[in-house]
């Protein structure tokens, strides 16, 4: 299974929700089965924008009220377990920060946001992956986005838009 990872779109409109998902899903989410998205959507009429996929969220330090949406969750991916948090904090040292917001749990993959910086790589068991940002770039060289994709392995990529 194939899922588009977002963090940090900070979307404002529903045209920009809609022009945004058109792009992504006409690109590289073309042929993915769900979305996970890390925090920080400002509106969430951008679930809206995909299509009717899965989708699963966590709430952002910009979603005040989005209060439906968790801080913390873990999803249950086939035979994975993927934890999903947006982060909180200056840019150093938080994916030691995230890392412990999730060591009492067994995870496989843990996504988190916030920073706008992509990261995908292995720490002991577990992949950490920030997917950046689609739209804001902030101290990151481009436009970012994830694609993870679960089987018996997982892998994780970061993809730039050409934007």
């Amino acid at each position: 299974m194939k899922i588009g990872v977002l963090s940090d779109t900070h979307i404002v409109s529903l045209a920009e929700g809609i022009k945004l998902a058109d792009e992504l899903l006409a690109g590289p989410f073309a042929d993915i089965g769900a979305i996970i998205h890390a925090g920080d959507l400002v509106i969430p009429e951008i679930e809206s924008c995909f299509n009717s996929l899965p989708w699963f969220a966590v709430r952002g330090n910009m979603d005040n009220s989005l209060v439906t949406f968790p801080d913390r969750r873990i999803i249950d991916c086939q035979t994975k377990r993927i934890g999903l948090i947006h982060g909180w904090g200056a840019p150093q040292g938080i994916e030691q920060r995230v890392l412990a917001a999730f060591s009492a749990d067994s995870i496989d993959v843990l996504i988190f946001g916030h920073s706008h910086q992509p990261v995908c790589k292995q720490v002991g068991s577990v992949l950490l992956m920030n997917p950046g940002s689609p739209t804001d770039r902030r101290y990151a060289s481009c436009h970012t986005v994830g694609l993870l994709t679960v089987g018996r392995e997982i892998q994780g990529e970061i993809i730039v838009l050409d934007r």
